[in-house]
């Protein structure tokens, strides 16, 4: 890992001094017996002064040895340890295992584990005063154990709430569908706005030294007292679509007929005929029902 120094705009995560736990431990217990050795030694000594010295050695040998022993710590993978002496930040011990320490520092536990939070439905205003309801979930991790640690009250509470805020503002960022053409939307431009709230998030919770993974909506809908009109308007369209394009169809279809009958000379129309032609195959070609043929026992123009 590379060693950061604190700058003046905060503090940042660097390595903490440690050594591994094996070798501490069997010297804090060879300490320990040690202790209980000068001890006994003491206890079965004869002069007084020598029984006296060797107890006062044994003693505080065994509670070196307890005091030395207090400095191992266990660090499972996915952890860390902040390391403080004396309200001062010492380091982060990210090496798993059995590791030793200054025994008078205190050793704060942080997991670095992936998490996931998501967010509870939230009703909102997008960006035509549509009342909407989202929600979003967010995968994060602690980057930055001293700024987790040391820059916020509680770096969860200060994701949550910061996640919060974000899918709050996105929403009133953007409309739930866009009536312009081209223009964002919750809806429809579902990854561009996913990437949005990605990067507003990371602004939002670099503070706290956590790295966003991933954020995705979950949730998305007009809120319940306007979701009937909202989906008749979206009925609307999609019919007026698909009218349009069946009428540039019959279109299309009407001017072939002109164009192969003149071709081929099977009749020669004037120009009443073809309107009167044209306005028969387009309610047809456009009709919602069949046709029913009308059969014309008379001439052409009657």
């Amino acid at each position: 890992m590379t060693n950061h120094i604190a700058t003046p705009d905060g503090v940042r995560e660097f390595t903490a001094r440690s050594v591994g736990g094996g070798p501490a431990l069997l010297l804090g217990l060879a300490g320990l017996l040690a202790g209980v050795g000068l001890v006994v030694a003491g206890a079965v000594a004869t002069a007084v002064a020598a029984k006296v010295a060797l107890i006062a050695a044994g003693v505080l040998t065994a509670l070196a040895s307890l005091i030395a022993m207090s400095g191992l710590n266990t660090v499972a993978p996915g952890e860390a340890r902040v390391v403080q002496l004396f309200g001062r930040y010492r380091g982060t011990i990210r090496t798993d295992g059995l590791r030793w320490v200054n025994p008078l520092t205190s050793r704060e536990k942080i997991s670095t584990r992936v998490r996931n939070h998501e967010t509870a439905v939230l009703k909102v205003n997008d960006a035509y005063g549509n009342p909407i309801e989202l929600a979003a979930v967010v995968v994060w991790r602690v980057e930055d154990t001293a700024r987790a640690v040391f820059e916020v009250e509680d770096f969860t509470e200060f994701v949550e709430t910061q996640t919060e805020a974000a899918v709050r503002h996105i929403a009133i960022e953007y409309p739930y569908d866009a009536h312009d053409e081209g223009g964002l939307s919750l809806r429809g431009n579902a990854e561009e706005i996913t990437e949005k709230l990605a990067a507003e998030l990371h602004v939002r919770v670099e503070a706290a030294g956590v790295q966003i993974i991933e954020s995705r909506f979950t949730h998305l809908a007009y809120a319940p007292e306007i979701a009937s009109a909202m989906l008749q308007r979206q009925q609307a369209g999609a019919v007026v679509a698909a009218r349009k394009q069946i009428v540039e169809g019959a279109v299309g279809m009407v001017e072939l007929a002109l164009t192969r009958l003149a071709e081929e000379e099977i009749v020669d129309l004037d120009s009443e005929r073809k309107a009167a032609m044209v306005s028969n195959l387009m309610v047809v070609l456009c009709g919602d029902r069949a046709a029913q043929p009308v059969l014309n026992t008379g001439t052409l123009y009657q």
